[in-house]
């Protein structure tokens, strides 16, 4: 039977009945040497190995060498292991301590924006997730406190503070996500990503329908600076949130 409307806002591992968590400590049955972890850590591993579209509950088994069905004494749904994955991944973040009483909150905002970056360019499957479930897991959930509690201290008024977090991880998300769709694209080529760049600028240079703005923008590519793919990411994420901080800056003073 489909779920609810209801039932659909409210599914989350998170806040599952602890039915499939029951099954997995006690009785009779259950698989030897698995655990919810283990089994977390071999599906973060496989997604970033082979993608989300090729995830399945059997390529997941086969990597633990179990039966399809010994991993449902863990976990009810493929959707609750994906839930897993993406708080574990989040896991591997270190925010900053917000109480840091000598630490500026644009150097907090911008290492926390930095972190979640990385994050999405080290596990492109994160990006797909991350807006598909509630997200409100224990990692999440401190570098979401985190964040708030550093963008309360800018001095924006208090119905400002969920548009300050919006503009400034929105745009970390979607630059970071194109961005490890970028590599993993380049990854599939067998270049580097600076041989791919300069194959792909050539190519659209010389193309008829792309010459025109490719010459337009040289000039523009040429004051940005960086001699590599990774330096002129750096330098326009880096531009790009100094924009952001700046704007709130400003709001602030507007008051």
């Amino acid at each position: 039977m489909a779920e609810t409307a209801k039932e659909a806002a409210q599914r989350s591992v998170w806040l599952e009945d602890g039915k499939a968590r029951r099954r997995g400590r006690g009785g009779g049955g259950q698989p030897s040497g698995l655990d919810r972890e283990r089994i977390t850590e071999a599906t973060v591993r496989l997604l970033d190995a082979e993608g989300l579209a090729k995830f399945s509950m059997r390529r997941l088994a086969a990597e633990l060498n179990v039966t399809a069905m010994s991993v449902y004494w863990y976990v009810d749904t493929k959707d609750d292991l994906l839930e897993l994955a993406l708080d574990a991944a989040f896991g591997e973040l270190e925010p900053p301590d917000p109480a840091a009483a000598d630490e500026d909150w644009r150097t907090q905002l911008r290492a926390l924006a930095t972190l979640y970056r990385t994050l999405l360019v080290r596990h492109p499957w994160l990006s797909p997730l991350a807006g598909r479930y509630l997200n409100i897991g224990p990692n999440s959930l401190r570098f979401s406190r985190a964040v708030q509690q550093v963008v309360l201290r800018t001095g924006l008024p208090a119905h400002g503070i969920t548009g300050a977090i919006s503009a400034v991880f929105q745009f970390v998300y979607g630059y970071g996500t194109i961005e490890g769709h970028f590599f993993s694209r380049v990854a599939d080529t067998g270049l580097t990503p600076d041989e791919y760049f300069r194959q792909a600028l050539t190519a659209t240079a010389e193309a008829p329908q792309t010459a025109e703005i490719i010459e337009q923008s040289k000039s523009l590519m040429a004051a940005r600076g960086g001699d590599t793919v990774a330096e002129m990411m750096n330098r326009d994420f880096t531009f790009a949130l100094d924009l952001l901080i700046a704007g709130i800056e400003a709001m602030v003073e507007r008051g």
